[in-house]
Formats: structure tokens, C-alpha cells, sequence
């Protein structure tokens, strides 16, 4: 699969961090040595998963068993099935965040200068030496989420945010909530507006949810709108869903720079989505 994504023109290759599902990092080592350039990531940790030290302590040494080639997703979590049956609470939103932003704290120093003194509410460390160091003078940090405190820890502290869309009902199951542009365009103005001087520094990202070329669109349009509760307006004016004609895809994704500043997009059929990418390639 990471040879297939590498060989039709991909830059990035995601793994998940769900229980039920396989480790996010162990197969990105397989990933990264089966393929010469391929950059490799977990899109998204749930921090509420991870002990940070440790967390960083795998993140230093995939990314010197990578070649540095390590882009390291993080976010708060969200899967209350899931921590039930860890036997884990899943807590509010506030404290999760909260939690995640001393980790990206953690995390930045310990990759960075490898050691750090904390007394904060969730993590109170001493750790004089790491004992591993990345490949990266600075592995990049993407944090994936949609709360406006949570864009602006992103802003501080991130090199690529990522738009998910996804609002969470109380037990955490995954809604469109956020599929408008103008609740994307709010966000990005958030964002804009906490990071100040790192606005240059930060990527902006879009996890996009599903595509369609070719055949059958208006078909496709109207089962998405269906499935979202949403007008077909939604469908095909959200990052979140790119419908449409190779030519169409490609302008949306140019609107998409220009207005929102995204330039950094990640999909879910990379087969499907490749004659995309190889029109971009060739432009």
C-alpha cells in the first residue's frame, strides 16, 4: 500500500489510533522502509491514550528509524466506547484539551532539547535526558480538531492544523457539524487570529472525508446529503467532500488555498483520488 500511495504520486501516508484496530506506529516503520521519500504519521493519537514522555520517547526513535520522515498527529480523543472499555473516563472537553496542551509543551521539548522540568495539572515530570533523539531538527506536530480553544493551542504550538469538520455528540460519536464553509471560514479566522506571528508557520490542513470522480455525481451528491442532513449546497461546497470532475476537484481545492489557506489535504481513497494528483503533478 505505501509503495501504490508513493508510486501515484502521494507525499504523506496516515495511520489511526483506534482501539480494535493495529498499532499507529509500528506499521509506519514497515511503511517507510518499503518506500524511499514516503513521509509517514499517526493522524490522529489520542492523547488521552498516551503517557507524553513515552509518547515521545516512540516519536524520537520512529523518526531516526524513518529517516525523519515522521509527521506526528495528536489529538484530544473522542471515542467513548472506546475508553469504556479501557476503563478510561472519557472527560469533558475542556480538560482534554487542557491535557493536550501541556503534551504538545512536553513533546516539543523533549524532541526538541530532549529534556524537561513540569509541575502543571496532568504532567509533572524531571527528565534530564531523553536518551533519543529525532532525525528532524524538528518534527512537525499536527493537531486535528474544530473547539476554538483548541484551534488556539494549535496555534501556538502546531506546524500544520488540520480542519476535521467533526463535531462530537456526548458519547463522543463523530457528527458533520462542522461541514459549512462559513464554520470552516470562522475557524480559519481563529486560527489567523491566535497564531499572531506564527500564521507563516502554521500548515493548514483538511481531512477530507470522501470523494467522488467521474460517473454517477448527482447520485453521489444526493446520498451525501442524505447521509449529512445537509443541502446538496453543503456537499459541494465543503473541503470535506470533493465531488466532481477531475478539472472540478482541482479548481475546489485552488478556492480552497485561496480562501481558507489550506494546502495541505489528506484523503481516504488515494486510488480513486490519483488521477487528481497526477493532473496537479503534470500542471
Amino acid at each position: 500500500m505505501a509503495r501504490q500511495a508513493e508510486a501515484l504520486g502521494y507525499e504523506e501516508l496516515y495511520s489511526f489510533d483506534h482501539l480494535g484496530a493495529v498499532d499507529p506506529f509500528a506499521p509506519l516503520l514497515v511503511a517507510a522502509e518499503a518506500t524511499s521519500h514516503l513521509r509517514v504519521g499517526p493522524l490522529v493519537l489520542n492523547n488521552e491514550f498516551h503517557h507524553t514522555v513515552l509518547l515521545a520517547r516512540t516519536a524520537a526513535t520512529v523518526d531516526r528509524m524513518t529517516g525523519g520522515r515522521l509527521i506526528l498527529g495528536i489529538g484530544t480523543g473522542y471515542a467513548k466506547r472506546e475508553h469504556d472499555a479501557m476503563g478510561l473516563e472519557l472527560r469533558s472537553p475542556g480538560p482534554r484539551v487542557e491535557r493536550l496542551e501541556e503534551s504538545l509543551a512536553v513533546l516539543r521539548s523533549l524532541l526538541g532539547k530532549g529534556s524537561i522540568e513540569m509541575q502543571g495539572r496532568h504532567h509533572q515530570l524531571d527528565i534530564d535526558d531523553l536518551g533519543v533523539r529525532p532525525v528532524q531538527e524538528e518534527v512537525p506536530i499536527l493537531v486535528g480538531g474544530h473547539g476554538r480553544r483548541l484551534i488556539q493551542v494549535a496555534a501556538r504550538l502546531a506546524n500544520i492544523f488540520q480542519f476535521t469538520g467533526l463535531t462530537h455528540g456526548p458519547d463522543g460519536t463523530p457528527q458533520p457539524g462542522g461541514f459549512a464553509v462559513e464554520t470552516i471560514t470562522e475557524r480559519a479566522g481563529w486560527l489567523t487570529e491566535a497564531a499572531g506571528d506564527r500564521n507563516d508557520m502554521i500548515e493548514r490542513s483538511v481531512l477530507v472525508q470522501a470523494t467522488h470522480l467521474g460517473k454517477g455525481l448527482d447520485d453521489a451528491v444526493d446520498r451525501a446529503a442524505k447521509r449529512l442532513g445537509a443541502g446538496r449546497d453543503v456537499v459541494t461546497s465543503t473541503p470535506f467532500l470533493l465531488f466532481g470532475s477531475v478539472d472540478q476537484v482541482i479548481d475546489k481545492l485552488q478556492v480552497m488555498r485561496d480562501s481558507l489557506g489550506i494546502s495541505h489535504v489528506v484523503i481516504r481513497d488515494p486510488q480513486g483520488f490519483a488521477p487528481v494528483v497526477e493532473a496537479l503533478a503534470g500542471g
